[in-house]
């Protein structure tokens, strides 16, 4: 089995530039840890034989691949313009509304009745990623009366973003609901949600997909971040999704909220992930900007669990480059002794549970003994979610009997994944951890382990026992 050496994962979209067996074979020996398939693009085909082709490659590498099942969500666009545009002054009077008739630059057609419920005046409506900003003056059931702020060119269908109100809407749609039956009945291992505004959503997912897979909630909306701490208690995971983001909120302020939502997952101890635009360059490039490298350490340095691409990957030129690219900064920065202090500096007290009193003691026994490896032993994934909140020195290995879970961990920061068979007991389970430290190369005779799990075994949450072992 191979193994990673560093601790932040990356995550690679698959799309039309990477679709064969060779390109997404490349991907995942360049550093792709987790593949995500975004159902925004693509047809029901074109993701299920992609994942045949991860699938394949965890018996080719004997290493389990995590795929992340990424839902569209609800996509607020203008209707039809005549002519197929218009253009809007500043200051001019502007009208949307729920008429069918094309749209000119006095009106447009705004075939969604929750905006219209949810307006308030003064309210700003975005066009076309904030390009075009209006305000409203007055509105009513099916119409809102604008004052163009900011003017420019609308066209047919263009996308339409309120970042001053929550909008009555799930955030599972139709389309939704159909693509995420069809990506839990292949099998993915995380469903990303969009749209997220409220921790109601993430019930509501929760009652559909259950334990068939983690959930991770894309913070896109300005609501979310009022939610934050509720949102993050209900989810598996969540995603900085700094494109929709950025444009319902002030460039300046998604640095100081991405480093808000990356200490909430911390203190949480889930998963993080910083997403959009990390190295779009190397979309027509075969090397980021200076500026781009940068912005990939820094998430780094913050601590998160995974840094994604996304049309780098998926449909760019350079797809390979550009995971190579991520994994060499990605170790850079893990090995600069800077890192480590700032992971230490920014370390969260343990909570007052015994899971997270042993894995305090995990984290002070790996920097006191130095082991070769640190071993959780899990069936749900908890164990392990524990260890990683603590930043051990030493490497995570997360033994599990069950490979959706060896899957899910993939996603987590210094875990390397290993399913494997049930244990009877606490011997069993001490000698098949020392089996797979020198297995899998992170260990060797004479090493010390420390060996973490709950008991009794196959109960979810409940790690209560460490002990440390050394390698005959």
């Amino acid at each position: 089995m191979i193994h990673r050496d560093r601790n932040a994962k990356v995550i690679a979209t698959l799309g039309p530039a990477t679709s064969t067996v060779e390109t997404i074979r490349a991907l995942f020996k360049a550093g792709v840890d987790v593949f995500r398939l975004n159902f925004s693009h693509g047809t029901h085909d074109d993701h299920a034989n992609r994942l045949k082709i991860v699938r394949q490659l965890e018996t080719e590498f004997d290493r389990p691949i995590g795929v992340l099942l990424d839902l569209q969500g609800p996509k607020l666009r203008l209707g039809k313009i005549a002519g197929g545009f218009a253009q809007l002054q500043v200051g001019a009077k502007f009208r949307l509304d729920m008429e069918n008739a094309q749209g000119d630059s006095s009106r447009a057609p705004l075939p969604h009745s929750e905006i219209f419920a949810a307006l308030n005046v003064g309210s700003e409506v975005l066009i076309d990623d904030g390009k075009v900003r209006l305000k409203v003056d007055a509105f009513g059931p099916d119409f809102a009366d604008t004052t163009v702020l900011v003017g420019g060119r609308i066209s047919d269908h263009k996308g339409v973003n309120m970042p001053d109100v929550i909008l009555p809407i799930s955030p599972l749609t139709a389309k939704d609901l159909v693509d995420l039956e069809f990506g839990l009945s292949l099998g993915m291992d995380w469903v990303a949600l969009s749209f997220v505004q409220r921790p109601e959503d993430i019930i509501e997912a929760r009652e559909i997909i259950g334990e068939r897979a983690w959930i991770m909630a894309k913070l896109e909306k300005p609501a979310a971040i009022d939610h934050l701490d509720a949102i993050v208690a209900q989810v598996d995971g969540v995603m900085v999704a700094r494109g929709d983001l950025g444009v319902e909120l002030p460039p300046e302020q998604v640095p100081e909220l991405q480093r808000r939502i990356i200490r909430a997952c911390r203190i949480a101890g889930k998963p993080v992930v910083v997403a959009t635009q990390m190295l779009e360059s190397m979309i027509n490039t075969p090397v980021p900007t200076r500026a781009e490298a940068s912005d990939v350490a820094t998430a780094i340095y913050d601590g998160v669990d995974a840094v994604m691409l996304s049309a780098e990957s998926a449909s760019g030129n350079f797809p390979v480059e550009a995971v190579a690219m991520m994994d060499r900064i990605i170790t850079r920065v893990e090995r600069d002794p800077a890192y480590r202090t700032g992971i230490d500096a920014s370390h969260i007290p343990a909570q007052a549970t015994t899971a997270d009193a042993i894995c305090g003691a995990l984290r002070n026994i790996a920097g006191q003994l130095r082991p070769a490896a640190t071993v959780t032993y899990t069936s749900s994934g908890f164990t392990s979610l524990r260890a990683a909140r603590e930043r051990p020195l030493a490497p995570i290995l997360g033994l599990t009997p069950l490979i959706a879970v060896a899957r899910r961990m993939c996603m987590i920061w210094g875990v390397h994944a290993i399913p494997g068979e049930h244990v009877k007991d606490v011997a069993e389970m001490i000698d098949r951890a020392s089996v797979c430290a020198v297995g899998s190369g992170f260990a060797k005779t004479g090493d010390a382990i420390v060996v973490v799990a709950g008991l009794p075994f196959g109960h979810s949450g409940t790690t209560n026992m460490l002990h440390v072992a050394h390698i005959a």
